[in-house]
This record gives C-alpha cells, structure tokens and sequence, in this order.
C-alpha cells in the first residue's frame, strides 16, 4: 500500500527545490567550461494595480537556503536518470555532489519600502551557483513581499488599531500560511492564528472561539459560561452564531472579567454600534470588539470613516493571499559577467523588457524630517549624500549580517510607512514615488547597447 507524503520541504531537498531548466542550464556551463563570475539582481518591473509600493520580506529564509542547499545522493540519482541528462558526463554530477553556494549577496533589509526597477537583491557568484538558486530567491521574496505589503495596507487602513492574521486555513497551503504569518507579521499584525509561526517566530499567539463551540451546548449562554470557566482571564467569545445582539447580551452576562467580542458577519458597521451601546449599557466599557469575516483595507477604511466603534480587525483570506494582487512579478536578470577578470555589461534589449548592465545600488533622499524624498537608481559605487540601500549580507558564502529579531524587522517596516509621504501610500489613487536612474547608469547603458548590438 501507498505510504502518503507530505510535500513538506526539508534539507535535503533544497537542491531539487528549482526549475528544471536550471539544472539544465548548470549541466550545459559545466560542459563547456564555464565558470565565469556572474551577477543577477532581483527587482520588480511594475508595481501591482493598487500598489504604490512594496515592503520586502523574506531574506532571512533566502540566506538558510543559500547556506543549506545541497544535493542529495537521491536527488542526484533523480537528476541522472532524467533523459534529458544521458549525454551529461559524470564529472557534473560529482560536481553536484560537492555543491555549496560560494558567492557574495547584498540585499535591502527586510521590512525597507521599495519601488519598480529598483534591486532588492544581487547576487554575484559562479555562474552555475547564480542560476541554480533563481527559482528558490523568486519564489521566497516574491511570495513575502507581496503578503508584507498587503498586511501593511490593512494596518494602515487600521489607524492603529490592532489587526490579527487569521488567514492560515485560506492560505495555499500550510507552509504558505506560515510564511505569511510572518510576512503579516512584518507588515504590522499584532498577533496570529498560527500556532506554528507563534512557536516558531515568537509571534504572539491569538485567538477566540469558532461557531462549533457554540453549537455544542445546548444554547448560546451556557457555552460562553463553560468557556469563561476554561479561561477565566482570557475571554473573548463569538456573538454571531445564532442572533449577535442577543449574542452580545448573553456575552455580557459573563461580567467584568469578559475581555473582548467578535462579529464576523452581517452589517459591521451597524451591528458593531449596537453591540458597543448594549456593553456599555453593562459599564463594560473596556470590552473590545473585534470584527472579523472577508476583511481588507478598503473595507477596514470605510467602517472607521463611518464610525464603527471595532477595535481590532481578524483578517484573513485577503491578506494571506493577497487577493486584489495575488502574484508580485519579481524578476532575476544577468547583469555582468567577469571575464578574465574584468566585468562585462550584460542586457536584454525585448521590447517592454529592457534591462539596465552592471551592478547597481539604490540611493534613497531624505529631508530634513527623514521623510524619503525620491530615490536613484546607480552604479553599485557612485558618491553622494543619498542612503544606499543593498548592503553585504553574504560574502564567500557565509552570512555576514547580523539577523535582526522579527520585531526589529517589523519596526523597520511601520518606520518606514511614517517616512513614507502620504500621497505615496493612499490606499487609493496614491501618486507615483520618484525614482529614477542616475546619467553615470544612463551613460553606461548606452555604451554597453552599442557594445552588446555590434556583437549581435
């Protein structure tokens, strides 16, 4: 009989976890010879409809992966029986056997506003090193990212009050939902369903009661006393089950000790001011509410320019599969070879696809108030009073940064939110922050275009 598998990644995979076009590709370098030094710089061509910016996320995943990934005996015994390999003399898979990643990364600190075009990683190593990672860097940073952004959103909409990620069950699975329990995290949620990511992460722990638990009692009233009684000190309850103002009644009828009540469905904003006037009429004035069911940005916004009186928000499907944008197109272009030592432009010239040559840093201005004031795109060594935002995270491969706390990353993300102006992060119609390329980038694309189409 079968034995079922899980699909849960673990160290030994990590090799395998690619395209297999890049293992095509590693076997053709290797065949010929090819060794040279390349760099590849991940950036997003266009920003999402309804999205002014992005909040990058997931680099600390990036550089376990970066120093982890090796190929297992299995996994080499897999590539090698692929008819695609039979002409791949052996020589390669030795060379897979001995795999580590060798090469330096620099890369933006998680949690830094970024914006189209502009490099949030680089990476520069042996060209089959380079290729081989794209596929796990892609799908790491984009997927983080895109979920750190929309919980930003939703916080922002929030006007401070407390938002928890209850979007695990509708994530794209259960890794996924871990991963964007941290990307939610970064993007400015208080706490979260995940169990694991709280174990995990450190991130605090939240939750209240599903409908069942309601529905197992024989009425409403007595389940919440019986939960009151398991959590004497920690008790919010679920009013909507059967009728919520009745719900908020009997949920009052617990006392002073009640903590908080969540609705998750039916007219918020209505029911949320008579659930508030009916606790109140109990001098239960410190009970929270909690509103929760298909919440996004835009719906939190117009509760609060309404007057709902909620004071936390569960969000869930919306925000862990950011649905209104659900795919951020980061890309992971050649920039520049090395070759017999010296560093050679590389480009594409596809219509709509154009790509900028050499390495490149992103320099941010500020005013006097640190407010970002319109950020260059440059060469990776220009001079000036601009912030540059890549900085070493790897260097022969091994880690050279030190890790920041996923609160320290957090904080970064909210500090960069209230640097950002406010018409560049409206949740609609926001204007298009400043970002252009520097005249020595310019100058450089110029010549290497005359360069690269003399040789095609």
């Amino acid at each position: 009989m079968k034995e079922p598998k899980s699909l849960f990644l673990s160290e030994d995979s990590l090799g395998i976890v690619t395209d297999f076009y890049q293992l095509t590709m590693a076997a053709g370098y290797f065949e010929h010879g090819m060794h040279d030094i390349a760099t590849f710089e991940f950036y997003i061509r266009h920003l999402p409809e309804n999205r002014s910016y992005i909040i990058t996320a997931g680099l600390e995943q990036v550089l376990h992966y970066l120093t982890h990934i090796r190929f297992s005996p299995e996994a080499i015994r897999f590539i090698r029986k692929q008819p695609a390999f039979s002409h791949v003399g052996d020589a390669f898979f030795a060379y897979l056997k001995k795999f580590a990643f060798s090469g330096d990364v620099f890369a933006v600190p998680e949690g830094t506003i970024v914006f189209a075009e502009e490099p949030i990683l680089r990476v520069t190593a042996p060209i089959i090193e380079a290729q081989i990672v794209e596929t796990y860097l892609l799908s790491t940073i984009n997927f983080q990212s895109s979920i750190a952004t929309k919980a930003s959103r939703v916080v922002y909409a929030s006007r401070g009050r407390d938002v928890i990620d209850f979007g695990t069950r509708r994530a794209h699975g259960p890794q996924a939902g871990i991963l964007a329990a941290r990307a939610c995290f970064i993007g400015g949620c208080k706490s979260t369903s995940n169990v694991f990511a709280a174990y995990e992460l450190d991130i605090p722990p939240a939750g209240t009661i599903a409908h069942s638990w309601v529905m197992v009692f024989e009425n409403e009233a007595e389940s919440f006393r019986k939960y009151h009684e398991t959590f004497p000190d920690d008790t919010a309850l679920l009013i909507d089950t059967y009728d919520t103002l009745a719900g908020a009644k009997h949920a009052a009828a617990i006392g002073e000790k009640l903590k908080g009540v969540r609705i998750d469905s039916g007219n918020l904003l209505e029911l949320s001011k008579e659930v508030r006037k009916i606790l109140n009429s109990q001098r239960m004035h410190h009970v929270k509410i909690i509103a929760s069911g298909d919440l996004n940005e835009e719906r939190i916004d117009d509760l609060l320019r309404n007057g709902a009186p909620i004071d936390s928000f569960g969000v869930g499907t919306e925000m862990v599969t950011s649905k209104d944008a659900p795919a951020l197109g980061g890309i992971y272009k050649l920039v520049e070879q090395e070759h017999d030592g010296k560093p050679v432009p590389k480009m594409k010239f596809s219509k709509d696809k154009l790509t900028y040559p050499y390495k490149k840093q992103v320099y941010r201005r500020i005013d006097k108030d640190t407010h970002f004031v319109g950020d260059i795109i440059g060469l990776e060594n220009e001079q000036g009073d601009s912030i540059p935002l890549l900085i070493q995270v790897v260097k022969g491969g091994e880690i050279c940064y030190a890790l920041p706390a996923l609160q320290e990353i957090q904080n970064n993300a909210l500090c960069n939110i209230v640097k950002l102006p406010e018409p560049y992060k409206r949740l609609r119609n926001a204007e298009t922050y400043p970002v252009k390329k520097s005249q020595a980038l310019e100058a450089k694309k110029r010549e290497a275009e005359q360069l690269l189409r003399r040789n095609n």
